[in-house]
């Protein structure tokens, strides 16, 4: 034993870590461990040999004795905390892996603490992004003890630093196969890490890994989460060096700024989907045709194409791309008449602008009017999901860019505009997590005081709101300069309002620290400056005080002060000094260590001032004054009395005029005050008189437009008139050539019964004319008595048809289809069973072909037996009876011709009125 412990300690420390005998291992690792302790810095020689091979490390973390595993890990750990950030980038490639395997799967729980110490050193000392990136192909090993000893490892350096140190997504990205091995000691290990992870995530992690769990699986994580919930928010539990150094230098500077750079390195972070997601490349996936389809007429065809951009852009993060016609075919679609149309356009915006963060900036200018003009729509689906685009686009730039657009539809003349970027605006200032600048402060404060005089309870209150969270940003005492004027009812609304805003901004002021540092120069000008000015003064004033003789003593000190400063700090009037060199050490410190030649000069001047006022005969420059005093001053006393002189100035008729000018400085003040109140009520006045104005020229327009829509619909009930009248013309025209046709087919048939039609049709227009009214009051009557009229004429012998029963009047005749037209000539009988023999009757359309049949004597007789016919008074007529049926018929068709255009004036007089 004492041969083989001289044999270890006379090796080399590298020569030991490689022993074969894990004796002289554990023995090496415990040496160096010490030597590392000892060392005064990083850039210790110790070191060297560590860093030049760092190989040695690999073996010392995967030792195969459990003893000297234990001993090397602590090793490590001294090696990283005492070497630097170089120790760690040297040798994390070779000893990460091995902590992972054997030390933290290791069945001593020492070793297990000490590698997880290496492991946070690592993260400590250097960064998280390399060690994580070495853990995460651990978590693929065949062995269940190492993959849950590496997600045991991964809970605790999340629960030490949090996700603002290191990226939870290449952790997170593993979770679904971890939840579904086999081994259950995993799975619990998993669901540890995650309820981590939920702690600072929270929602924002789930859209990485949740589909791909089974719904038992959510279902058990959502009541993990549940107790998580209640829990407060985390905090980093350990530093970094980089944070560590800050603070001790925040130490030194104040302990205010300690202890602020200490909460801003605890605050939890803030980490959305936006953060954890990979961009995808929706400008490629971007539905086909869409541009087409929204340049399209029909309303469902740009409704559809805008869902479907809807549902590709609905990702966490969107990759850059050129959208700029997307845009601005989304800006024109603020515009469309359908307002289904306007809210999904809202919603792509929405979505792009999340997805595209600060690369959807460069789109804010083509996007941001057309929103703010389509405020004026009153659904509130519509003004919700306007609402949400505006706000995401606002994230994407900040509240400097808007804000010109923003004011500028603030004085929009529609009320529903105006209110809508009232809201908009108070959503911006509680969201910027940027304070507004003195110039940005006063134009909102201006802009959302003359909110306060609108004629409308909610545009006062949106005025008010503004103003308050603009102090709950900017602080109360710089938001009192622009509440001047109000009344003590509306400051009171607005501080309301301040105590309830919930913000993200704080102005917070200038440190205290530089400007004393800046503050000595410009005191030392002044302070010479002042002495100068004064010297100067004072000789003007000397010859009247110069010999007050009661009180000779006192005089004189200030005379020698004013060259000898050491001599007049310690002058004889202690009475008269005391109080005045109080003052001046005060006005030293405040001055700082200025020239102290300077400041007693001052002091001097102003005992004098309260001394040498009670004695002050005029007394010339005579022998008698200075033949008093040429014991103590014999070469001193001509230059001297200049700088005596000075507390002439403080008379008592001075100080009465001080004090009339300091009540008329007050008065004057009032004056103004009460001014500034007159006026700010005049322009109350002035913005309410505004408002009326404005009020009646909108119901003034509402009425000239009104005036002009019922004058366009008088136009067009004119111009159907018109048309009508010229319908009612084009009948009669139609009516005369009709009748025209008639006289002239009757002609042709004969003369005679030519002659006997145009009695018999003055016969019948006047009865027509008489019997007008029935039949407009009964035009369901037109069709009976034309139906009755064919079946009379069914029967009737010979196959003649009348001269009414031509297409053209088939037409007029409502009753008579031609499909019954067809029938009747299809029932009458041949033409060879007619007594007669004689041929058709009428226009020329006779039922038999046959024109020999007919003789000269029988048409002649037919034309008789017509005559006779119409002649008979009691209506009879001859045999057949045809002639005397086919006028009747010709009498009703007339007589529904006139009933029509009775009907057709009557429509026409209505329209007129």
């Amino acid at each position: 034993m004492g041969d083989q412990e001289e044999d270890f300690s006379g090796l080399p420390l590298e020569e030991r870590f490689t022993h074969k005998n894990w004796k002289a291992r554990k023995s090496g690792y415990e040496e160096a461990a010490k030597t590392f302790e000892s060392t005064p810095d990083e850039s210790d020689p110790a070191f060297r040999p560590f860093l030049s091979d760092s190989s040695l490390w690999k073996g010392v973390v995967t030792d195969s004795n459990v003893a000297a595993q234990q001993e090397g890990i602590n090793t490590l750990c001294a090696f990283l905390k005492y070497g630097g950030p170089q120790a760690c980038s040297r040798t994390r490639n070779v000893t990460v892996t091995g902590l992972g395997e054997k030390g933290l799967s290791s069945t001593r729980a020492a070793t297990k603490q000490s590698s997880l110490e290496a492991l946070l050193l690592y993260i400590e000392i250097e960064k998280s992004a390399p060690i994580i990136e070495e853990m995460i192909p651990l978590l693929s090993s065949k062995q269940p003890k190492i993959i849950a000893a590496n997600l045991t490892a991964l809970t605790s350096i999340f629960n030490a630093y949090g996700v603002k140190i290191v990226d939870p997504k290449p952790v997170i990205k593993t979770l679904p196969k971890m939840f579904g091995h086999s081994d259950k000691t995993v799975r619990a290990e998993a669901s540890k890490l995650v309820a981590e992870l939920y702690r600072w995530l929270r929602e924002a992690m789930k859209p990485l890994f949740w589909n791909d769990l089974k719904p038992v699986q959510q279902q058990d994580l959502e009541k993990l989460f549940d107790g998580v919930k209640q829990e407060e928010s985390p905090k980093q539990a350990r530093l970094l060096r980089s944070q560590q150094a800050a603070i001790a230098k925040a130490t030194e500077a104040g302990e205010d700024i300690a202890e602020e750079a200490d909460k801003a390195d605890y605050e939890p972070a803030q980490i959305d989907a936006f953060d954890l997601a990979e961009p995808q490349d929706v400008y490629r996936q971007m539905p086909e045709g869409f541009l087409e389809n929204m340049a399209s007429t029909k309303w469902k065809d740009r409704k559809e194409a805008l869902e479907a951009l809807f549902v590709v852009a609905n990702v966490p993060r969107i990759k850059d791309g050129p959208f700029d016609e997307v845009v601005i075919t989304l800006a024109k679609s603020m515009k469309d008449a359908n307002v289904m149309n306007v809210t999904v356009a809202a919603n792509c915006i929405e979505v792009l602008a999340k997805g595209l963060r600060k690369s959807f900036a460069k789109y804010r200018s083509r996007i941001l009017s057309p929103m703010l003009d389509r405020l004026k729509e009153k659904k509130q689906a519509v003004a919700d999901g306007l609402g949400a685009a505006l706000d995401a686009v606002f994230l994407c730039t900040g509240l400097s860019e808007n804000l010109e657009e923003i004011f500028e539809y603030m004085k929009n003349k529609n009320p529903q505009i105006k209110l809508e970027t009232v809201k908009f605006l108070i959503r911006c200032l509680k969201a910027t997590r940027e304070p507004p600048s003195k110039s940005e402060t006063k134009s909102i404060a201006e802009a959302s005081t003359k909110l306060l005089t609108e004629s409308t309870d909610i545009l006062r209150n949106g005025g008010a709101e503004i103003l308050g969270t603009l102090m709950k940003i900017m602080g109360e005492r710089q938001m009192n300069q622009y509440l001047e004027g109000l009344d003590d009812i509306r400051k009171t609304k607005i501080k309301e309002y301040s105590d309830t805003a919930v913000v993200k901004a704080k102005d917070k002021p200038k440190p205290v620290v530089p400007p004393p540092k800046a503050a000595p120069p410009p005191q030392k000008r002044s302070v010479v400056k002042k002495p100068a000015t004064g010297v100067i003064k004072k000789p003007a004033l000397t010859p009247r005080a110069v010999t007050p003789p009661a009180d000779e003593p006192p005089p004189e000190p200030p005379k020698s002060t004013a060259r000898i400063i050491p001599s007049k700090l310690g002058g004889p009037p202690k009475s008269g000094m005391s109080a005045p060199s109080g003052g001046l050490k005060l006005q030293k410190r405040l001055a700082g260590p200025g020239g102290s030649t300077t400041s007693p000069k001052r002091t001097i001047a102003t005992p004098d001032v309260d001394d040498e006022p009670a004695p002050i005969p005029k007394l010339g420059l005579g022998g008698r004054g200075l033949a008093g005093r040429p014991l103590g001053k014999p070469t001193p006393a001509p230059p001297e009395p200049a700088p005596a002189p000075t507390p002439a100035g403080m008379n008592a008729i001075e100080r009465e005029e001080m004090d009339l000018l300091r009540t008329e400085n007050s008065r004057l003040q009032h004056l103004t005050d009460d001014l500034r109140a007159s006026q700010s009520k005049l322009a109350s006045q002035i913005n309410e008189l505004q408002n009326q104005n404005a009020q009646l020229i909108e119901d003034h327009t509402r009425d000239v437009l009104s005036i002009k829509a019922k004058e366009t619909q008088l136009v067009r009930a004119r111009s159907d008139a018109e048309a009508a009248e010229q319908t009612v013309q084009k009948q009669q025209r139609e009516m005369e050539r009709l009748k025209r046709e008639l006289s002239r087919a009757m002609r042709a048939e004969s003369p005679a019964l030519a002659s006997s039609t145009t009695e018999t049709s003055d016969h019948i227009y006047n009865d027509a004319s008489m019997n007008s009214s029935a039949q407009y009051n009964h035009p369901g009557m037109e069709r009976y008595n034309s139906n009755r009229s064919i079946h009379e004429l069914g029967p009737q012998r010979g196959g003649t048809r009348s001269y009414m029963h031509s297409p053209s009047e088939e037409k007029e005749n409502g009753g008579l289809e031609a499909g019954d037209a067809m029938k009747m000539r299809s029932r009458s009988p041949p033409p060879q069973s007619h007594p007669a023999g004689g041929g058709g009757y009428g226009l020329g359309i006779g039922s038999g072909g046959d024109e020999g049949r007919g003789s000269t004597e029988s048409l002649a007789r037919h034309h008789r037996n017509a005559r006779n016919g119409i002649s008979n008074s009691n209506g009879s007529t001859d045999t057949d009876g045809a002639p005397i049926e086919s006028w009747r018929r010709a009498a009703e068709v007339t007589s529904q011709l006139k009933a029509r255009i009775e009907q057709m004036k009557v429509r026409l007089w209505i329209l007129q009125f």
